[in-house]
């Protein structure tokens, strides 16, 4: 049996090496979309000292999002790391404080004018298709410190816990962030969702002929209905199984559609409506429930789901287009773990939702970069995918006859999809 080496002779002077060899991808995509100087035009606030520029301070927060360092605190690797600084185009790396206190000046200074910019880049990758579809979620961030405007709201997994509450809408087709707000934990959904769905509207291109809205039953609320219908959109939504509701299920005529799957539909005013919608509903047996989130009602060996739209769809056909909603819930996941969208960085609530709104950017620049610049097979992998197959690159920095080369290392076993990603940037045509 084979045995490690024995006498091996470790020393601390390599040279030109880094782990972030991936890191020239990202930055020859950043130069191909202009994005250093599209911040540096159009975000401007007073600094209180110039060793890094406004731009360079906002790259410097998307670096760690996109690398999978998480926390402020944990980006120092990036301080000592000259390569990664060469590599990223950027005169050093700032340290955490100086991070924490460029976030809250940003917050109260150039957030407004990151979110129009952002704006104008999403309706531009958007495209002009005849047809968007705005999927509606949220999810609870929960804090352990003393954080500004947390407070105990719905949380199931920590209950009695202070957190926050982002609320996002999705582009079902591009599965882009099309748009975000952030509310302390109490903030009850619908009280928050018409003014987003108006922000949402106004920003979208004008060759759209058709809007449709997908969303569980947290908005399950006749004021969000009303808005959408004064839109000229269409809806699908998870219906609250009230008591008057679950009276109907047993009296109602029943199809077979699909295998397991029986449907009906009534028209029905829910109190406090202003009138009559269609009520889809899908029954299944239990064993084969698809979710758990989907407010499902069990009877009689059933499990029941009950949707609400202004859509001529069959009922299976419906069922089948609300079920792809469930992409939203992935990206969340992925938004919370893999962007540290869970990792509260400060105590400054206006901070916190300037931090919000970085990362939605980052997510939405990496969804970019996959669809504009990868092979196909990589066009939907995830952040963590990602990371191991083309950013996190152990190589080495030389310069041979004076020429800056990147070495990646000869087992390196993603170098065709790396030089193809790389050969896929420098073709790119800027699509903004």
């Amino acid at each position: 049996m084979r045995r490690g080496p024995r006498n091996l002779r470790v020393a601390a002077d390599g040279v030109g090496l880094t782990q972030f060899g991936g890191v020239t991808l990202i930055e020859h995509f950043f130069q191909r979309i202009g994005l250093q100087g599209a911040l540096s035009q159009n975000i401007r606030f007073a600094q209180r000292n110039n060793r890094y520029s406004v731009s360079e301070s906002l790259e410097a927060l998307l670096y760690p999002l996109v690398l999978g360092l998480g926390r402020i605190e944990t980006t120092e690797p990036l301080r000592s790391n000259s390569v990664f600084h060469y590599l990223a185009g950027l005169p050093g790396y700032p340290d955490a404080t100086t991070l924490r206190r460029f976030l809250e000046r940003f917050a109260r200074g150039g957030r407004n004018s990151l979110v129009k910019l952002h704006d104008t880049w999403r309706a531009a990758m958007l495209g002009r298709p005849a047809q968007a579809i705005f999927d509606l979620d949220s999810t609870v961030l929960t804090v352990y410190g003393r954080q500004q405007r947390a407070e105990v709201g719905y949380n199931p997994k920590k209950r009695g816990r202070r957190s926050y509450l982002p609320l996002l809408c999705f582009e079902g087709n591009t599965q882009d962030c099309w748009e975000g707000s952030y509310h302390p934990g109490d903030t009850h959904v619908s009280t928050i969702t018409i003014p987003l769905l108006e922000r949402a509207f106004t920003t979208l291109p004008e060759p759209i002929r058709e809007v449709r809205v997908r969303a569980d039953g947290a908005f399950f609320d006749h004021k969000i209905i009303e808005c959408i219908e004064e839109k000229g959109a269409f809806y699908a939504i998870v219906a609250r199984l009230t008591r008057p509701l679950k009276n109907r299920l047993s009296g109602l005529r029943y199809r077979c559609v699909s295998s397991g799957v029986w449907a009906a539909e009534f028209r029905y005013c829910p109190h406090g409506w202003p009138g009559l919608r269609r009520f889809v509903v899908i029954r299944r047996l239990v064993p084969k429930e698809p979710s758990a989130q989907l407010h499902l009602f069990q009877m009689g060996g059933y499990s029941y789901q009950i949707l609400v739209t202004n859509l001529t769809l069959k009922p299976l056909n419906l069922w089948r287009f609300y079920n792809q909603r469930a992409g939203a819930e992935l990206i969340i996941r992925e938004l919370k773990y893999a962007y540290a969208l869970g990792k509260i960085p400060t105590q400054d609530f206006q901070a916190n939702e300037a931090f919000f709104q970085m990362v939605l950017l980052a997510y939405n620049l990496l969804n970019w970069f996959k669809r504009l610049c990868t092979p196909t097979h990589l066009q939907r992998a995830t952040l963590q995918r990602l990371r191991q197959r083309l950013f996190l690159v152990p190589a080495q920095l030389v310069r041979p006859g004076g020429a800056p080369t990147l070495r990646l290392a000869a087992s390196y076993t993603s170098a065709p999809d790396f030089l193809e990603t790389l050969r896929r940037i420098r073709h790119l045509r800027p699509p903004f």
